[in-house]
């Protein structure tokens, strides 16, 4: 067992926004906070923060730790993947902060990727400076620890008991919040199909950006009457994409609303590949399609991993939830997006995705209740 722990996060508010950082160090055999800290750090985005976050656990491990072996454990897939040395660091910026953070890794150290509710201890000092500093209306310093532990921070020990308790314990605490608390409804909506669509064209993000075919109107149509039919909409969001935000809009104009753009929700970024079929692909880059085929972590050429992804989608997710909390927002997405959200929400391996078919102008419903237990209601309905 590695004898020292380091947990580590980092957010902002806007993205980028005012951000801050959670680090701590806990013994790997009890599970004791030996030292933690969050801090604010001025305007920044997520990933910034999340480094930051990483250089701080470090940091307090070299003060308290030194020379001893350690496991790194985030919940910021790219963090853990580009420190790993699996991807590729191309901003200059996060290359600068990785630098700064391999100066001060031990010698032994494991880099260990875990779920967001796996993190928790690191988010909560995060968020609690940024409250300060709201509050405050100065830079703040939280949550400093050393030589004990603290018992408001959920240890691993406690997460893994919680993950793992008896069905009828947890099934029952989340029906026991959801007797008195609203829950947030997603109606996740597919575009309709475009040019593109029907040509069976990869088309991402940072491509041609086409807008709905008359079919695809149609879709869009339809799909806003049995909506309208079902649901009582308290807000329409979109990604900034053209065909989603005239999807969006037949939505909208049903209630008398006005759309929302959120960018975490928009399509995987295909590079190259944007514009191209499937067979031409594998034409002109055959095994680069056989290793983004085979790994979530393999990107197309100049554009983006499904682990990445994965993780800006989950963000957009929380975002909504929080913000819409007890209400029901109609979210206009694409076909990635969507499928990781229901993945999610079913707590099924990346690899569902691939398994999952969502046809154009489908919607899909998912439920998130206060205990953030989530239940999804329907997958890839077509309206007639």
């Amino acid at each position: 067992m590695t004898r020292f722990v380091l947990e580590a996060d980092g957010g902002s508010r806007g993205n980028p926004g005012p951000a801050a950082y959670g680090a701590l160090v806990r013994d790997g055999a009890t599970g004791a906070v030996i030292a933690s800290c969050g801090a604010t750090i001025g305007q920044a985005t997520n990933n910034v923060a999340e480094y930051r976050g990483l250089i701080g656990a470090l940091e307090l491990a070299r003060e308290h730790a030194p020379g001893e072996a350690v496991e790194v454990r985030m919940d910021s897939k790219l963090v853990i993947e580009q420190m790993a040395g699996r991807w590729r660091i191309k901003d200059p910026g996060l290359r600068e902060l990785a630098d700064r953070a391999a100066a001060l890794v031990p010698e032994q150290v494991t880099w260990t990727w875990v779920p967001r509710a796996q993190n928790a201890a690191a988010d909560a000092l995060a968020n609690e400076a940024l409250d300060e500093q709201l509050r405050t209306g100065r830079p703040a310093v939280v949550g400093v620890v050393t030589g004990a532990v603290d018992d408001e921070l959920p240890s691993p020990h406690d997460v893994a008991e919680a993950s793992h308790a008896a069905p009828s314990t947890s099934i029952g605490a989340g029906w026991r919040g959801r007797l008195d608390s609203d829950p947030t409804v997603l109606v996740l909506l597919r575009h309709g199909v475009t040019a593109s669509t029907v040509r069976r064209l990869f088309c991402g993000s940072g491509g041609s950006d086409p807008e709905l075919v008359e079919e695809g109107r149609e879709q869009a149509s339809r799909a806003a009457a049995w909506i309208a039919r079902h649901h009582q909409v308290d807000a329409v969001v979109a990604s900034p994409l053209r065909r989603t935000q005239e999807t969006a809009g037949f939505v909208a104009r049903r209630f008398g609303l006005d759309v929302t753009l959120e960018p975490g929700v928009a399509e995987t970024a295909f590079g190259a590949w944007d514009g191209q079929t499937f067979a031409e692909i594998m034409e002109q880059w055959p095994e680069e399609m056989s290793a983004w085929l085979g790994s979530t972590a393999v990107a197309p050429p100049g554009g983006e991993t499904f682990d990445a992804v994965d993780e800006r989608v989950s963000r957009a997710r929380e975002r909504l939830v929080t913000e819409y909390a007890g209400k029901t927002v109609v979210v206009v997405s694409h076909v990635t997006p969507i499928k990781m959200m229901v993945r999610e929400a079913l707590g099924a391996p990346m690899s569902a995705i691939h398994t999952l078919e969502l046809a154009p102008a489908s919607i899909s419903t998912i439920v998130w209740w206060p205990d953030a237990l989530p239940s999804v209601r329907n997958f890839s309905l077509v309206p007639e």
